[in-house]
């Protein structure tokens, strides 16, 4: 008998001798024993690990941002043995070294590193016997050296690239300071929870000579940080996130799931749940996604419809379009547009393949003079580019334009399922999620989708259906409306 024959479904143990079903059950054993230390030949991941490891082919930085008991640390540690060895699976759509490459991994301190990082790439710390049933296959590995002072801490493993040559990783914690991350060239380093940004700084170093990767892996328990920073609001070339939440995660129930989040501190839950960060003071609009989600539909066209826009100076140019339903007082968010490039003129095509009939709220910077250029008012600039810009700049009725007074409004609404955003615009739902206070302030940060919508709705009463907008401008210009995929969420055709 086989082992790779071996099948208990088809096998009745009633008519085996004693002899026979020992011979059985050591194969079971064997087999396991052998399944154990190739774990990386069974790794299954979820669909958005699968998202984590296929943006490698494209991004030299990645940050994996999950909630707590995710899969985010078994991502990272089964892609690290990937790198190591060259053994990738049949799916495989991420980066790839075909030869032996020198790797750094490491967590905030010697004993998480140990317990964390290495258990997983390894096998458990204090059995050596079972050394090699971690990610990496127990076949890999050619020789381990100790960490002094830690108990059962490696300090570098040596691992055979299928190549015939062998890689090589070395074990850092963040609390030994950036020195030690001051290594030779590495094509591959794996931050597991967030480290400094001198740290990150001096890995990411690390693999420029090479053109390697960095990817880090963590529940942002620490807010807006200066790494979360990085990733989130400043968003430099090469950079990628993928957020994973508790309802991606396949092994656990629905009731699994609620069960786990009503365990967590009120103020925790969006991180350990969700991994969105711990928001200094706290978030400007505490409403779950869910609750003001729509999935996106043909927008009637007796609702009317206005936009509103942030103009990009030293931040990004931002654009969203409303429907109002007046009957039931509901604004949706039907589509958003937000970019730093490619200039007036590049902003303005995009919004007006969009349709150009629709009336555009704008904020006070628009009566702001071009310092470096024309000497006009953006807004007049804007204008002059043919989009349909309102005559005087956002304020209520009243006159009025208080940030908070907009920001109560817009959350009111929220509450109230007054205010909907169809499900598919990531960017301001993005934008949703770190909007925050600190000290009691508006952090100015990566709110210009959300700036443009507040604009819009203070200005709701200048919404035009098409049929009224272009009753207006008949006889001055032909609307241009683009029709764009199967729906156009703007024109609801």
């Amino acid at each position: 008998m086989k082992i790779d024959d071996l099948d208990l479904s088809k096998l009745d143990l009633s008519l085996l001798n004693h002899e026979e079903k020992l011979e059985v059950y050591e194969l079971l054993r064997i087999r396991d024993v052998r399944a154990k230390r190739n774990r990386l030949a069974t790794y299954k991941p979820y669909a958005k690990q699968v998202d984590f490891h296929t943006a490698g082919a494209s991004f030299r930085e990645r940050l994996f941002m999950a909630g707590n008991q995710l899969g985010k640390t078994w991502a990272g540690a089964f892609e690290t043995a990937m790198h190591l060895t060259g053994r990738y699976p049949a799916w495989w759509k991420g980066t790839r070294f075909p030869y032996a490459i020198r790797a750094m991994v490491g967590s905030e301190s010697a004993e998480l590193t140990r317990k964390g990082v290495q258990r997983l790439l390894l096998g458990p710390p204090e059995v050596r016997d079972e050394w090699g049933t971690g990610s990496i296959p127990h076949e890999c590995i050619r020789d381990t050296s100790m960490k002094q002072g830690v108990p059962d801490a490696v300090s570098s493993i040596v691992v055979r690239h299928d190549c015939g040559e062998d890689s090589v990783i070395q074990f850092n914690s963040y609390d030994q300071g950036r020195t030690k991350w001051q290594a030779d060239t590495v094509n591959w380093v794996w931050f597991d929870e967030e480290p400094p940004l001198g740290v990150y700084s001096e890995g990411l170093t690390r693999t420029q000579a090479v053109g390697g990767q960095v990817c880090v892996t963590f529940t942002p328990l620490l807010g807006m940080s200066d790494v979360v920073k990085r990733y989130l609001v400043d968003k430099p070339a090469g950079t990628n996130v993928t957020n994973m939440t508790i309802y991606d995660a396949e092994h656990y129930s629905q009731e699994q799931r609620e069960a786990i989040i009503d365990a967590y501190p009120e103020h925790e839950r969006e991180a350990r749940a969700k991994g969105i960060p711990i928001l200094g003071s706290g978030r400007i609009f505490p409403v779950a996604e869910e609750a003001i989600k729509v999935r996106a539909f043909p927008v009637p066209p007796h609702w009317p419809r206005i936009t509103g826009i942030d103009f990009g100076v030293d931040h990004p140019t931002a654009v969203v379009w409303l429907a109002w339903d007046r009957d039931s007082d509901t604004i949706y968010v039907t589509d958003c547009y937000r970019k730093s490039e490619p200039g007036i003129g590049g902003h303005a095509m995009a919004v007006r393949a969009r349709g150009d009939w629709v009336p555009m709220a704008w904020p006070h910077d628009g009566l702001q003079r071009d310092k470096g250029g024309s000497g006009e008012q953006l807004a007049k600039q804007y204008r002059d580019q043919g989009l349909n810009l309102l005559k005087d700049r956002a304020t209520f009725e009243d006159g009025s334009n208080g940030v908070e007074a907009g920001l109560s409004e817009m959350l009111t609404r929220m509450q109230t399922m007054r205010l909907r955003v169809f499900s598919h615009l990531e960017d301001w739902f993005e934008e949703f999620r770190l909007y925050h206070r600190k000290d009691g302030l508006v952090v100015k940060q990566a709110d210009d989708l959300l700036s443009a919508t507040r604009y819009a709705v203070m200005m709701r009463r200048f919404a035009k259906t098409q049929e009224e907008a272009e009753v207006r401008i008949r006889g001055n210009k032909i609307p241009n409306i683009t029709p764009f995929g199967v729906f156009d969420p703007v024109t609801g055709y």
